[in-house]
């Protein structure tokens, strides 16, 4: 695995989460979607899917209002073509507290650009309950 990261790399996962962000925060689910691979492994909060209609439909079942903030906490390349990313993110809501999670995200590059291969989300709260 290369275990050195470039700007680049920051730039290419940054390009990729800034529209996921966005159309998250403007409940766009299509839109969301379109940021992942045909073939996509999702795992959200709820029982993991596969492919952009499976994204777009938990998108969708999000509440109005729902929001992203991400920060990076690592960035790895383990091959050609593909960056993995680990964040926090933290999800806020207009009628509940924030939620934060781990996230990680592996983006691949296809004909278009870039796009999310595989997504995998961990509730902060769960892994405190765990130790």
């Amino acid at each position: 695995m290369h275990r050195t990261t470039t700007t680049d790399d920051e730039t290419i996962l940054r390009s990729v989460l800034d529209g996921w962000k966005a159309a998250v925060d403007n409940h766009q689910p299509e839109q969301v979607a379109a940021h992942f691979t045909e073939d996509a492994i999702f795992q959200g909060l709820h029982p993991y899917s596969t492919g952009r209609s499976g994204v777009a439909a938990y998108y969708d079942s999000q509440p109005l209002g729902l929001t992203a903030d991400y920060r990076i906490l690592e960035i790895r390349r383990p091959a050609e073509g593909l960056v993995l990313g680990y964040l926090s993110v933290d999800f806020s809501f207009t009628d509940r507290p924030t939620l934060s999670v781990y996230l990680s995200v592996l983006v691949r590059q296809v004909e278009s650009g870039w796009a999310i291969a595989h997504y995998q989300v961990s509730s902060l709260n769960e892994a405190r309950t765990a130790e």
